[in-house]
């Protein structure tokens, strides 16, 4: 069911949507975005507070909504549902390889296929973008009330920029959210990481040498902003993704000064370009680790033009050590991509990446145990799904385990499990931002079958029964409760 007025037009109409729905509160204050901010987001995000709309913060001259995601209700409104799990229910029908079946089938597949045609973007000529135009000179980022997140932060970031670039060879577009910290009032440095497809457009930029045209996009709407965090193929287009959550095309416009196109309904654009072998130091930047990443040489945006809608909002979130906003966004994704990680891994039944993992460095997968190793071979494919080769650690359960019940999980890889045989070790990708490797980019891996061990794996004793209760009991108990007083 999808949510009232959806999809939402803008980050305006979708603020809107939240304040008729009590999800949403204004402060009306003076606020500062060097730490007070974070510090009242934080605190927010961790009471499972509203979305906040701070009106007046001392820098810049737009109001700041933050929070926007940081439950699993609000990430679902976002996304025009009641359950996250029904935009994966929606992929997996769409996956399903069996042909239509009589007029009721061909019915079903005819709405596949305008599903699909609903997905491209569409170009307008005219944008609420651009109503307001500032280039050359006249392009100051101190107009934006960015943040400064935690105090040994080096310096004011941007945390919610949507970056567009274009493969210099192929034209094929990349849309990515990266931190972008602000150097001067034209600049801006790109932390965009080794394994994302804008480091691969930028080096083929370089090895040509050519300057690689750079457009940034901030305010979007929702659904918009949650697609540039989604983990998709290369080859799959994040507005084409996009189109499809909305169940409408996406309008995109020509930028001004550079060959890109962005969301027509942005709140801010900002167009410019990195130039061939330029970089400066980045960073500190308090992340989603808990720890500051340390400074790194990253590209340089030199800003053309800003553009922006007239009375624009500014977005942006808080990173921090979980529980923070990112975790409605990491769950959005976990429940989208299911079927598609099924999809690909058909052995799977379920699975949790856990916010205390910050949703890479733990997942948790329940199988339908079949054979000797099977948990095995499901660690291994994980390792070679797409990003989740990033995942440090693996729990395989069995299927009566629920994946999302931490404690049933725990129970199952504290008393299940025999680790000098159930432990695989292994090496590979890890996170740009992962402090604990012993060099960047790679490191250890470890899976744990907390499964049943089955005969043919060694294990001769006899897996013991599980005790429950007799379900006729549990129902008696159930139906007297009351008369108990307890």
């Amino acid at each position: 069911m999808a949510a009232r007025g959806f999809p939402y037009t803008d980050l305006k109409d979708f603020l809107a949507a939240l304040e008729r729905e009590g999800e949403l509160r204004r402060v009306g204050v003076p606020v500062d975005p060097t730490l007070e901010i974070s510090e009242i987001v934080t605190r927010t995000v961790r009471a499972d507070g509203p979305a906040l709309l701070f009106e007046q913060p001392t820098r810049g001259e737009m109001p700041l909504a933050i929070n926007l995601f940081g439950t699993e209700k609000r990430t679902a409104m976002a996304l025009g549902v009641e359950s996250l799990d029904e935009i994966g229910n929606r992929i997996g029908e769409m996956l399903k390889p069996e042909l239509p079946v009589g007029f009721s089938g061909m019915m079903g597949g005819l709405g596949k296929v305008m599903q699909l045609k609903s997905m491209p973007p569409k170009k307008v000529k005219t944008a609420p973008c651009q109503q307001v135009v500032y280039r050359g000179d006249d392009v100051d980022l101190n107009r934006l009330p960015g943040l400064q997140v935690w105090p040994g932060d080096g310096g004011i970031f941007h945390n919610f920029g949507l970056t567009h670039t274009k493969h210099p060879e192929t034209g094929k577009r990349n849309l990515g959210l990266y931190r972008l910290q602000q150097h001067s009032h034209n600049t801006l440095g790109m932390h965009w990481q080794i394994h994302k497809n804008s480091t691969a457009h930028h080096a083929v930029a370089e090895r040509l040498g050519q300057r690689l045209p750079v457009a940034i996009a901030i305010g979007c709407d929702p659904v918009v902003s949650y697609a540039s965090s989604a983990p998709l193929p290369a080859d799959i287009d994040e507005y084409l993704f996009a189109g499809f959550l909305r169940g409408e095309r996406v309008e995109m416009v020509d930028c001004l000064t550079v060959p890109l196109q962005v969301p027509a309904h942005a709140q801010v654009v900002l167009e410019g370009y990195l130039e061939p072998g330029e970089r400066l130091p980045e960073g500190p930047f308090g992340d989603h680790t808990g720890f500051y990443t340390p400074v790194e040489p990253f590209p340089v945006l030199h800003v053309e033009a800003m553009t922006m809608q007239r009375n624009p909002v500014y977005h942006s979130i808080v990173t921090s050590k979980p529980p923070q906003e990112d975790h409605g966004l990491g769950k959005a994704t976990e429940r989208i991509f299911a079927p598609l990680l099924r999809f690909l891994i058909p052995d799977i039944v379920d699975y949790d990446l856990p916010a205390a993992g910050v949703f890479h460095n733990c997942a948790i997968v329940s199988i339908r145990k079949r054979y000797p190793k099977h948990a095995q071979k499901v660690m291994n494919a994980i390792w070679g799904a797409h990003m989740m080769s990033l995942t440090k650690l693996i729990v395989i359960v069995d299927e009566d385990c629920d994946v999302h019940d931490y404690r049933e999980v725990a129970f199952r890889a504290f008393g299940n499990v025999d680790y000098a045989r159930d432990l695989l070790l292994t090496e590979g990708p890890v996170d740009h931002l992962d402090h604990s490797s012993y060099q960047q980019f790679w490191g250890g891996k470890a899976g744990i079958d907390a499964t049943r061990k089955l005969p043919e794996e060694g294990y001769h004793r006899g897996w013991p029964e599980e005790m429950t209760m007799a379900p006729e009991v549990v129902s008696l108990v159930d139906k007297r409760w009351k008369e108990y007083g307890i």
